[in-house]
């Protein structure tokens, strides 16, 4: 699922504002949690605009079966425009420098030699800051330790 703002990708979001205007949060709304959150909806949209290519994704629909369960992996996932859609929520938890390291090398493709500038001056600094103003460790019901991906630990119950 994509749900970026094509800005962001193209360095057009500053650290500050990262996690508000980062992601389409009425679309992620409109065409994927409303629909699945709806019983009578029979699909939802999994993508909106791809940030890379600007194409339009959201009339691609995939069906919604009536016993669906929806999983939903992302950054700033517990900001008030959407933290009302989860019933269940997890942090994974790992070291900011990890984390760097891990995002640097997964998008050397597209960042190049700027992959690991990109995650420290502007992701680890947004990531930073959405702690500081949402707080989203205490609305968690798990909290688990992925520094090491072959053995996940959880912290919390």
């Amino acid at each position: 699922m994509n749900w970026l703002t094509g800005s962001v990708l193209r360095g057009g979001q500053c650290s500050g504002r990262l996690s508000t205007t980062a992601y389409d949060y009425e679309a992620v709304r409109r065409l994927l949690l409303d629909p699945c959150r709806s019983s009578g909806a029979t699909f939802c949209a999994l993508c909106s605009i791809d940030p890379l290519t600007q194409r339009d994704h959201a009339s691609e629909v995939t069906p919604l079966g009536v016993d669906a369960v929806l999983i939903v992996d992302g950054v700033f996932a517990f900001r008030p425009e959407i933290n009302e859609y989860w019933d269940f929520r997890v942090w994974l938890q790992v070291a900011a420098e990890l984390s760097v390291q891990r995002g640097a090398e997964r998008d050397q493709d597209w960042a190049g030699t700027e992959a690991e500038s990109i995650h420290r001056n502007r992701y680890l600094v947004a990531e930073r800051i959405y702690l500081q103003e949402v707080d989203p460790l205490p609305m968690t019901d798990v909290v688990i330790d992925n520094s090491v991906f072959a053995r996940p630990q959880i912290v919390t119950p």
